[in-house]
């Protein structure tokens, strides 16, 4: 894989863009800033590219993208890294970046790896920010031993009695998702109302998956890996449940770690942006989740168009006798 500084590596590096966070929206801008003719370094906190998609459900169809009817999260984040592979980019992953310093007409962003990248401008995409899973009160101990928060691969869980603990839309996406590969499914939920879509409420009760609420995971056991879960309701009643995996999705925390350090104007968790997508720093601008403006839709597809709307005036920024407005892509 050319293009790759490895976590601990500590480059200097030199680009006209620094995109900060490997997510859909990060690996579109890579793509676009190539197009636009920038060299571009990637850093991101996480060991791989794919942001939330790749860590938290690579294996779930997404249905909003457009010119894919219904694409598995891991094949779109494939596609947008085959995508930005054209141009080369330098990859740090496992390099969270920690400052970003002005110095004259650059950005000295600072990574905790060690590495330090001058850049001509840098486009936050950050997503959520960090992201660690709500934590289950009990079992612990079992964690990577049959307790699990994340399902990154559907098959790893063949043929297994699985419990899945939640009452949001990962929760019953889950259960839905393994129904056809698990040897058993059970839902347990701590309140008798789930807080998922309608529709994959309607789905799971028409499903084979076995529902329990209100209930509530009071024991995990088993000798060396989970092999039993007891889960009790509020009026004392009690069920043995046998399992080899159990997956825990109740939510997540989200941080904004660093971020929140860099003298972006925040609001609502999330960096104030202008109709360039600028932030309040002349260099900094952000795009995806992690940005913020009136009227703002967080969704993948909008992501990528405020990607490329970000890159074209970066590009302006850095090249006066740039335009804003790129040629078209079928002549580059």
């Amino acid at each position: 894989m050319t293009g790759l500084a490895a976590a601990g590596a500590g480059p200097e590096l030199s680009v006209d863009l620094l995109i900060i966070g490997a997510g859909p929206t990060g690996l579109y801008g890579a793509y676009y800033a190539g197009f636009r003719g920038m060299s571009v370094a990637v850093a991101d906190a996480l060991p791989a590219v794919g942001g939330q998609i790749a860590a938290l459900y690579p294996e779930k169809l997404i249905y909003d993208v457009a010119g894919f009817p219904a694409v598995r999260g891991q094949d779109l984040v494939d596609r947008l890294a085959e995508q930005a592979w054209r141009w080369n980019p330098t990859y740090l992953l496992g390099h969270g970046v920690t400052r970003l310093d002005e110095t004259g007409e650059s950005i000295v962003a600072t990574t905790d790896a060690g590495a330090r990248i001058t850049a001509g401008a840098v486009l936050v995409c950050g997503g959520i920010g960090n992201f660690i899973p709500r934590e289950l009160p009990v079992g612990s101990e079992y964690l990577d031993r049959g307790l699990r928060y994340f399902v990154p691969r559907l098959h790893e869980l063949a043929g297994q009695d699985v419990v899945v603990v939640g009452g949001g839309d990962s929760a019953l996406d889950w259960a839905l998702s393994l129904e056809s590969l698990a040897s058993s499914v059970t839902l347990v939920h701590r309140r008798t109302r789930f807080r998922a879509h309608e529709r994959s409420v309607e789905q799971v009760h028409a499903s084979s998956v076995r529902v329990l609420t209100p209930y509530e995971v009071e024991k995990i056991s088993g000798d060396g890996t989970v092999s039993e879960i007891v889960v009790a309701s509020s009026d004392g009643d009690r069920i043995t449940l046998p399992a080899q995996s159990v997956v825990a999705a109740l939510g997540f925390i989200a941080d904004l770690g660093p971020i929140e350090q860099w003298g972006l104007e925040l609001r609502r968790r999330r960096i104030l942006v202008d109709r360039t997508m600028r932030t309040n720093r002349e260099r900094v601008f952000a795009a995806g989740d992690i940005s913020d403006f009136d009227g703002k839709v967080s969704l993948i597809s909008i992501g990528f168009g405020e990607a490329a709307l970000a890159v074209n005036h970066i590009a302006a920024l850095l090249d006066p006798a740039c335009s804003v407005t790129p040629g078209h892509s079928s002549d580059a």
